[in-house]
């Protein structure tokens, strides 16, 4: 029995991009009982420029050398001893591998119903013996183009033309073959673009596609430099595939040390750090990046693709735009974090958020007139979870516009029963996410609050951030007005922190200006602290809006207030942030009868 012929077979070790072969890259597998006919067919496309064959004479190794080679395209007989070209056709088609593999008969059964039993096993092109040289020419190059098609729909992502996911785990797969064998180190470089879904919210999707076509060209111009970057050689290119969304993938295979997946890492930062001007205007982005190295951070595709997302997630949760190796603590934090997301999700059902109120205080009076509503996690083992661990999550899980709709409800209903059991009718200021404003639902959850409950509209109160009012300013401002026309008043939270512009401050109708407790901690005796202050109550002031300051904490601060003309402060000289209870009481205590708004 003869093996196979080859001629200029694929080298296992040069990862090849499947979805651009040219013609020196094309592997055509011949089979045929009769040697003749290999060599004319070779003769034919040799002349045409094509240099890669494997020549099967025996019909039972057709199978194995196929799955073995993998090659573009065959050329079958379909008259051969032991197993016809019929048998084979059906084997191939049945095969995952080359279930899409073109298949070009070439036989002298001419007749009608071979042609149509050939054609409805699979076969591709059907050719009659003696073949013609021009026409087998013009057959191949027809089938090995739809073939790229083919495979571009299958292995290429269409939006930046990466490989996608499914090429990058073969990859990764093959890589992990040769890393094994040549005792060798392999990184995996996970990259997530941080704060992405807000770019397609506020820009739109059309811009975020945009911008990922940029990110992708951007990355592949940054790769190509690792050669130099790390001495590799060139079958050992760093390959860049997009896994899907805002995420992206980098294949490092037999890197010196892990210290050079680091170097690369951070060439990438710096990379993408840089703005991108997409549809008229400039953007920037930070990405979180996450590595994992064999054989120290898994032995497999799938588990060194989960703890290169394990240490990426870690670098989100520490602030974003970053580099963190995978390691057990990482890990130990990750599944916490995953424990945390998973409970989240059950409890507002299990009654589990609670809000606790902060007074705010009316600087000339020392009444407590409002209250800002503060989101606390009554966790059943973990006890009083601050927002400050939670709400990240929310965010990055889609759960934060619910929680933003439950947060309202429960403010109007507490509103609704301190009117009704206390006499009590005090402001109640919430704060709303940026989700809640771009998903179009605040206003109808606004709405459905209040006529639920039965609150008067000008006893809410809805914080935004200057960042919130600085995204897509027109449709912005005109959420606002809509919210505004309900009668419940606007507020800007941490003022002063934020980019906001004077020219585009005054179309929104905001009635509370909030002075960040950063330029507060410093007053009385910081000069440019106190003049912060002094120009940011005037400028409320001209502006219409009432004045609160943030964070007071002594009596000091609150005569410089004061002095200053702000109207309220809220700090923890009154009280931090009370339960529904306690805050009556507090209020009792403050002002000897019930509150008015």
């Amino acid at each position: 029995m003869s093996a196979p012929q080859t001629s200029a077979p694929l080298a296992p070790s040069e990862p090849v991009h499947p979805s651009q072969p040219t013609l020196s890259d094309v592997t055509i597998m011949m089979v045929d009982d009769e040697p003749m006919m290999t060599d004319v067919a070779q003769a034919y496309l040799e002349d045409a420029g094509y240099t890669r064959f494997v020549a099967v004479h025996e019909p039972l190794q057709a199978m194995e050398t196929a799955r073995a080679q993998r090659p573009g395209l065959i050329l079958l007989d379909l008259m051969m001893p032991e197993l016809n070209g019929f048998d084979l056709l059906r084997l191939i088609r049945l095969d995952e591998r080359l279930r899409y593999t073109p298949v070009i008969v070439l036989t002298a059964a001419s007749d009608p119903a071979s042609k149509l039993r050939a054609l409805e096993l699979g076969a591709t092109e059907f050719l009659s013996k003696p073949v013609d040289a021009s026409e087998l020419k013009i057959r191949v190059r027809n089938s090995l183009a739809f073939k790229v098609y083919q495979d571009r729909l299958a292995n290429d992502d269409p939006l930046t033309g990466l490989p996608n996911r499914r090429v990058f785990v073969e990859q990764l797969k093959a890589g992990l073959v040769r890393a094994r064998y040549s005792h060798g180190t392999l990184a995996l470089l996970h990259l997530n673009l941080d704060r992405f879904r807000q770019i397609n919210d506020t820009l739109g999707h059309g811009t975020g596609d945009l911008l990922l076509v940029a990110v992708a060209e951007r990355l592949r111009q940054t790769t190509r430099s690792t050669h130099s970057l790390l001495g590799q050689r060139l079958g050992d290119a760093p390959f860049l595939a997009r896994l899907g969304g805002d995420e992206f993938a980098l294949l490092m295979p037999d890197i010196p040390s892990p210290e050079a997946a680091s170097r690369v890492a951070r060439q990438v930062l710096d990379a993408l750090s840089r703005s991108f001007h997409v549809d008229g205007q400039d953007v920037y982005l930070t990405p979180s990046i996450g590595i994992s190295i064999f054989p120290d951070d898994g032995a497999d595709d799938a588990s060194l693709l989960r703890t290169a997302g394990v240490a990426m997630q870690h670098v989100k949760a520490s602030g974003r735009n970053g580099v963190e190796f995978y390691s057990e603590k990482i890990n130990t934090v990750s599944v916490e974090r995953l424990l945390l997301e998973t409970q989240l999700r059950g409890a507002i059902e299990r009654g589990e958020l609670v809000l606790h109120y902060q007074p705010k205080v009316d600087l000339r009076t020392g009444h407590i007139v409002g209250a800002e509503a503060l989101l606390r996690w009554q966790h059943p083992t973990l006890g009083l979870v601050a927002p400050g661990r939670f709400i990240p999550i929310a965010e990055e899980c889609g759960l934060i516009v619910e929680i933003g709709e439950w947060v309202i409800q429960r403010a109007c209903a507490q509103l609704a029963q301190w009117r009704a059991e206390h006499r009590l009718a005090v402001r109640v200021a919430v704060n709303v996410a940026r989700h809640s404003v771009v998903s179009g639902t605040l206003l109808d959850t606004t709405r459905d609050a209040l006529q639920r409950h039965r609150v008067p509209a000008r006893q809410l109160i809805l914080e935004l951030t200057e960042s919130m009012l600085m995204d897509r300013v027109e449709t912005t401002a005109a959420k606002l007005h809509a919210l505004r026309a309900l009668g419940v008043e606007l507020s800007i939270d941490d003022f002063g922190t934020g980019y906001s512009s004077m020219s585009y401050l005054k179309q929104f109708p905001v009635q509370e200006l909030k002075i960040d407790r950063s330029f507060v901690k410093g007053t009385p005796d910081d000069r440019t602290d106190t003049a912060i202050v002094r120009a940011l109550v005037v400028l409320g002031h001209s502006l219409g809006m009432r004045v609160v300051a943030e964070g007071v904490e002594t009596e000091e601060q609150r005569v410089a207030m004061q002095t200053l003309r702000c109207d309220c402060y809220q700090g923890f000289l009154c009280s931090p942030a009370l339960p529904a209870a306690d805050f009556i009481q507090k209020v009792r205590e403050v002002n000897g009868q019930p509150a008015r708004a």
